[in-house]
């Protein structure tokens, strides 16, 4: 595999622009711990109208409010180089893009809610394609998931940063799926707007109130529900704040 530790939460890190920021740690000593995103201080005003229009594009659509459930997915990982072990770990949405069928297996997962998060997922579930650990985090693309959890063999690799000498084939700690690119974003949806909309949205009751991206940031795997999904996916209608 090109690209063997592309996608992970062990030595998960804080995207580089959140001044309060934690220092990073391993994925065995932060699975129950949350990330820091970096992200600019939200624009003030600016996600309150964008909850009000979406709430009336649903309402005319004859929209129902969708049940909490998990159906869609944020899948992070690092378009800036960066060593672990003396691989480098970058992985951005163009490396995705120029992969045979623009398709690839998601590896390197070493948490296990985020693990277990893989193996719930449902084929043709699309997920959001997010930048972490970078200048600018946020969402650049959507992608598909065309095969389910199946095990993740870089647990086996020794060479591999993310060898796990504890796992056995006969019962492996770690899953993988694969994803396909579907298609850009667009525009590109910073971190920095959709924190802005979840702050307003835990005053107003909207849709992204308990966002995951905000509530569990150190997890690189992270589920969405329908209504969170569709919310941010029409952020890309909006003009940029």
């Amino acid at each position: 595999m090109p690209w063997p530790s592309r996608k992970r939460d062990k030595g998960a890190v804080a995207d580089k622009k959140e001044p309060d920021a934690k220092i990073a740690k391993t994925e065995e000593e932060t699975s129950d711990k949350e990330e820091e995103e970096k992200s600019a201080k939200p624009p003030a005003g600016s996600s309150k109208s964008g909850w009000k229009n979406w709430k009336k594009k649903e309402s005319e659509s004859g929209g129902e409010e969708s049940k909490v459930t998990y159906c869609h997915w944020l899948l992070k990982s690092e378009p800036e180089s960066r060593l672990e072990k003396g691989v480098d770990v970058k992985f951005s949405v163009d490396d995705l893009k120029a992969q045979p069928n623009q398709t690839t297996c998601w590896d390197g997962v070493r948490n296990y809610q985020a693990r277990n998060f893989l193996r719930s997922m449902k084929l043709g579930q699309q997920a959001f394609f997010y930048h972490s650990n970078c200048k600018e985090p946020g969402i650049v693309a959507l992608v598909k998931i065309v095969k389910e959890a199946y095990p993740d063999h870089t647990q086996f690799d020794q060479k591999d940063p993310h060898y796990d000498s504890t796992s056995r084939k006969e019962n492996p700690k770690w899953s993988m799926v694969d994803v396909q690119f579907v298609r850009m974003t667009k525009r590109f949806i910073p971190l920095s707007e959709i924190k802005a909309h979840h702050l307003a949205h835990k005053t107003d009751g909207g849709p992204l109130k308990d966002m995951m991206l905000f509530t569990r940031q150190r997890l690189s795997i992270q589920p969405l529900t329908q209504e969170e999904f569709d919310f941010v996916l029409s952020l890309e209608e909006e003009k940029p704040h």
